[in-house]
């Protein structure tokens, strides 16, 4: 965790910002705080690219309503969405416009993401309004969205947004100035981490749960974030947006929040829509020598190497790869149907054709769409 914070010339931003920051429990939408975000924001902006991620929706529309309780029906989500989301963005347009920046409203669902027509779209959508000189202001489209179709937070969403126009930096700002150790709420030994190279198990073993934090996720869907983020070869900034000229000192390489470096070998765009973009819709459980062969040496993965087949899916799916122990190797696109996969499970090659009645292809998954997690 000693890796110094390289992050270049940053000439694309993304900036996700929580519920908790831009809304209270009671009153929606704060617009102190929405103002003082956007200053900080045009502070920066003259030498750079911003797309603005927002929370915060469904609390303004909760306090709009009158309702006193953030709603659990999706219809009335939904509706407090339909009516919070207006009143969010009148605030930010009215913050930004004092700076002379005119702002552009983009709602996504998981869909949007998921369908590769879709996904070019909204790129090429994101990438003219930046091109117009215009501050995307992106959110999920919670008036739409159900559970199927829901990205489900916006740490993640930023990360995929960050992934989709090739972001130089993606800054979470929260109400905590980084990942601790331990909650630094309740425990004074609790360690601030500068820097983490690599989502691995003992980093997410660090995340705590505080109560009373009106943003839905917390620090594990933020650590979701970055270990997206970085196979897109874009590093992530967690930091507080509590504290006045954050993303002034990120940008400059101060030791603000905790920094999480990018891979190195950045995944192309089709491999980051194929890993996480689209949500697998089955799993295939392989043994351990098609494990060695798609990991260690680059293989496709073969009806002989799988052990069992999950899930109702089409040829051209994505699926998730596991090895026999659950852990998630790879996901990609599929050459057969479930019903296809569970006629040839554990085939050799040259049995393929005489099991389904027909010819068909020799790779479950061809490594040109395989990609290891």
């Amino acid at each position: 965790m000693a890796a110094r914070r390289e992050l270049g010339r940053v000439h694309r931003l993304v900036v996700k910002v929580g519920s908790g920051l831009v809304t209270s429990a009671s009153g929606g939408a704060e617009a102190d705080r929405i103002e003082t975000l956007a200053a900080e924001i045009a502070g920066i902006r003259d030498e750079r690219e911003v797309v603005l991620v927002t929370s915060g929706a469904i609390a303004t529309g909760v306090a709009r309503l009158g309702l006193g309780a953030r709603p659990r029906s999706i219809p009335e989500k939904q509706a407090a969405a339909a009516v919070g989301q207006s009143a969010l963005m009148w605030h930010y347009e009215m913050a930004f416009k004092r700076h002379g920046i005119p702002v552009g409203q983009v709602l996504l669902t998981a869909q949007d993401i998921g369908d590769r027509t879709r996904y070019l779209n909204a790129r090429n959508t994101l990438t003219t309004l930046l091109g117009l000189d215009v501050l995307p202001i992106v959110n999920e489209n919670d008036t739409v969205a159900v559970e199927e179709i829901k990205v489900g937070d916006n740490d993640n969403l930023s990360a995929l947004v960050a992934a989709l126009i090739d972001a130089d930096l993606l800054v979470l700002l929260t109400d905590v100035d980084g990942l601790f150790t331990a909650d630094p709420a309740t425990s004074p030994d609790a360690r601030k981490l500068d820097t983490v190279d690599a989502v691995t198990d003992e980093i997410t073993r660090l995340v705590w749960n505080r109560r009373g934090v009106s943003a839905v996720g917390g620090m594990a869907t933020k650590l979701e974030a970055a270990q997206k983020a970085a196979a897109a070869g874009v590093p992530m900034v967690i930091a507080s947006g509590r504290e006045r000229g954050t993303l002034a000192r990120v940008l400059a390489g101060e030791p603000t929040g905790t920094y999480f470096a990018p891979r190195a070998d950045r995944m192309t765009a089709r491999q980051r829509w194929i890993a996480f973009a689209v949500p697998p819709q089955g799993r295939l459980v392989v043994d351990a020598g098609a494990a060695r062969a798609l990991a260690r040496d680059g293989k496709s993965l073969l009806p002989s190497g799988l052990v069992a087949v999950e899930g109702d899916f089409a040829a051209g799916d994505v699926v998730s790869v596991l090895a026999a122990d659950g852990r998630e190797l790879a996901r990609g696109l599929v050459s057969f149907d479930a019903g296809e996969l569970g006629k040839i499970r554990g085939a050799h090659t040259r049995e393929i054709a005489a099991r389904l009645g027909y010819e068909a292809v020799d790779e479950v998954i061809h490594r040109d769409n395989l990609v290891i997690l």
